[in-house]
Formats: C-alpha cells, sequence, structure tokens
C-alpha cells in the first residue's frame, strides 16, 4: 500500500509542493500584524495588508513548481526577497521560500547553479541582517551574521548530499539495467550455442541411424523371398538401430525438459566404440576396415565424442553418395602432437551434401573446438576423403590448467 502510495506521489510531486506551500502561506496570513517596515521612525509600522498579500504570493506560489523548474522559481522568490529588502521590510516567515528554492537549486542542478545560489542566498541575509543591525543596534552584529551562515550553508549542503545521492542512486540504476541487458544477451548467445549443439548431436544421431535403417530395409525386402534368414537379420538390425537412435534422442532430449532432475545420463560414445559403429556399417553389406595406429593416449570425453561423431557422419555419407558396390577405410592415429582420423572410400567421389549443409559443417565446428579442423575432398584414384585433425598435448594442458 504505501510503495503505491509512494509511487503515485513521485508522479504527482506538484502536489507535495502544493501541500508544503499551504501551510506556508497559511502561517504568514495568520502572524501577519509582527511584521514591521524598517523605517526610520522610532515606533515600527506593521506591513500594508495589500504588501503583505504581494509577498506571500510572489514568494510562496512558485514553490508549487520548484521541482519542474528550479532555477526559474528560485529567480523569483529571490526578486521577491530583494524587492522585500529594498521596501525595508524585515525578515518574515516567508523567507522560509528563500531557502527551499535554494535546497531544490542543489539537490537537483548542476554545481555551479547550487554554488551561485547560495552564495546569492547569502548575500541577501548578509544584506537583511545588517539593516536590522543598524536599525536596532547601530552596527554590525557579527554573531548573529556567523549563526545564519552557518544555518544557510548547512542547508545547502544537504540538498547536495541528496544530489550526489541521487546520481549514486542513478548510476546504480543505470548499471543494473545494462547488466541486465547483458545477461539477456549473453542467455541469447548461450541459447543459440545450445541449439546448434542439439541441432549437431540430433542431425548426426538421425542421419546415421535413419541411413542405416533404410539400407537394411531396402535389403531385407530383396531378400526375403530368396533368403528369410539374411532377410530376418535385417530386420533385427533395424530393431536394434531404431532403438539404440531413440535411446539416443531420448537422453538429449529429457535433459531439456522443465524440472526434470530425474533423467538418466547414459555415457557418450568414443573411440572404444568404433569398432561397434564400424560393425553397425558393415552389417548394411558395405565394406568398412577399422586401422588404429600409434601410442594411445587418452583423450578428453569431449573429445572422443567429436572422433565418434565424425566417423559416423563420414560413414553414413559413404552409404548414402559412394555407390552400392563402395567400400571404406577409417584410419585412426595416435601422434606426438595430434590425433588424426581419415576416412576414405573407393566409390563414385561424389561430394556429399544432406541438404542444408549440416553434415561437413558440424563436422568442422566440432573440431574447431578443439583447435582441429576437417578436410573433405575427392581422393586421388577415385573415391572421396574426410580428414581431422585435432592437436592433442595443447587439450591436456589444457585440462591440467582447469583442473
Amino acid at each position: 500500500m504505501f510503495a503505491r502510495l509512494f509511487a503515485w506521489l513521485r508522479w504527482h510531486q506538484w502536489l507535495v509542493d502544493l501541500v508544503l506551500m499551504l501551510p506556508l502561506a497559511a502561517l504568514s496570513l495568520a502572524i501577519r500584524g509582527r511584521y514591521v517596515e524598517m523605517t526610520n521612525d522610532v515606533v515600527p509600522r506593521s506591513i500594508p495588508l495589500a504588501a503583505h498579500l504581494a509577498l506571500a504570493l510572489a514568494m510562496c506560489v512558485p514553490l508549487i513548481w520548484r521541482r519542474r523548474w528550479p532555477r526559474a522559481t528560485f529567480a523569483i522568490i529571490a526578486l521577491a526577497a530583494f524587492a522585500q529588502w529594498l521596501a525595508g521590510i524585515s525578515p518574515i516567515i516567508d523567507d522560509v521560500a528563500v531557502l527551499i528554492a535554494m535546497y531544490t537549486i542543489a539537490a537537483q542542478c548542476a554545481l555551479r547553479w547550487a554554488l551561485a545560489a547560495g552564495l546569492v542566498v547569502e548575500l541577501g541575509m548578509g544584506l537583511a541582517n545588517y539593516s536590522m543591525s543598524q536599525q536596532q543596534f547601530g552596527g554590525m552584529q557579527w554573531k548573529s551574521l556567523a549563526s545564519t551562515s552557518i544555518f544557510i550553508w548547512a542547508i545547502w549542503l544537504s540538498g547536495l548530499y541528496i544530489s550526489t545521492r541521487r546520481k549514486y542512486t542513478s548510476s546504480l540504476e543505470e548499471r543494473a539495467r545494462r547488466l541486465e541487458r547483458e545477461r539477456d544477451a549473453q542467455a541469447e548467445v548461450a541459447a543459440a550455442a545450445e541449439r546448434a549443439r542439439i541441432a549437431r548431436e540430433l542431425h548426426d544421431v538421425i542421419a546415421h541411424s535413419i541411413s542405416v535403417m533404410v539400407i537394411q530395409a531396402d535389403g531385407a525386402s530383396y531378400a526375403i523371398d530368396t533368403d528369410a534368414a539374411r532377410a530376418k537379420r535385417a530386420m533385427q538390425a533395424i530393431g536394434s538401430t531404431g532403438r539404440q537412435a531413440l535411446t539416443e534422442m531420448r537422453r538429449m532430449l529429457g535433459v531439456l525438459r522443465e524440472g526434470d532432475g530425474q533423467a538418466t545420463l547414459a555415457p557418450q560414445p568414443g573411440v572404444d566404440q568404433l569398432s561397434e559403429l564400424v560393425g553397425q556399417i558393415r552389417s548394411t553389406g558395405l565394406r568398412v576396415e577399422l586401422a588404429v595406429g600409434g601410442e594411445q593416449v587418452p583423450l578428453p570425453a569431449g573429445m572422443e565424442l567429436t572422433v565418434y561423431r565424425i566417423v559416423q557422419e563420414a560413414l553414413t555419407n559413404v552409404m548414402k553418395h559412394a555407390g552400392p558396390a563402395a567400400g571404406a577405410r577409417v584410419e585412426l592415429h595416435y601422434g606426438d602432437h595430434a590425433i588424426e582420423v581419415r576416412i576414405r572410400d573407393d566409390g563414385r567421389g561424389t561430394t556429399f551434401s544432406d541438404g542444408r549443409g549440416h553434415g561437413l559443417v558440424s563436422m568442422r565446428e566440432r573440431a574447431a573446438v578443439y583447435g582441429g579442423h576437417v578436410t573433405a575432398e575427392p581422393a586421388a584414384g577415385g573415391g572421396f576423403e574426410v580428414t581431422a585433425r585435432m592437436p592433442v598435448k595443447e587439450t591436456s594442458v589444457k585440462q591440467e590448467v582447469k583442473a
């Protein structure tokens, strides 16, 4: 309730200033008889009612717009106070409006304007103090002037403090808004990267599995009349491949479910599963050889998955584009500084594409994560060759630093 009230008052500040002005004007009119003109007469005379009303209006009413036009408000009130001094009228309750206007200048305007307003008020109070001292005591009362100055500059400093506090709060709010924008931008970048990663994973799983299932289904349809056992094995391979694809898709999509903290995470495939992958491809009738060379070194799980996906994607494209009589050879070599994967077929040598370019792009993006690169081009003597090379030593050093 109070928060709503403060918010409403923030949008209706003129009403707050009106409420501040009315009691000041009412108090000024109520005790008018105590004010006197500073004349040379021995007995002071009361201020005429018209002059008193004019001063009250000139000094109190502008306070309604002090937040909207602080400098104009201060100028009007200061001129009215100066006219009061010229008329020889001693300080009255309406002069509080000068201090309020000065406080507003210090709280809302630049330092040069605040300093100018403070000096103007100091000069005015000095003139008024001098006139009263001459009339009543015949000389300047420095103690009274000093106490009045302290009071004036205390109000001025309070306005300056409010100004500094408001600027500090505004800077914090701007910083919070900037951080919020940066957070949203980072979230969008992270979401785009995650969508790309999921798209790569789904493409690798679906493209490979469906290609194997299609080839097995074609083989089963041809063999079902002449070789029922072979057709049965092909159908079993289709079921096994489909279940494997569903398992991988369920694992990936299950992680994305909101509030599903019980998602079962299966281990990602790596270089140790390459023999199983080659065996699955062989079951389709494609001749595939796997050769591993060099001294095997432990690789990060992410790099092992990258090697597996590159081989999977390349063999899938061999099945789709190399031709029915083609064969392929997968070579995995562990070097001193890098691991190299080479997949070469002896088919038609046609550049492969899935219609949207996800295959080769996916391989290159995966290798680039680990500082590697992928080349795909027709091989000398026929066929097509995919080569991926990723540094090993740098990866190991990075892992040690992170650990």
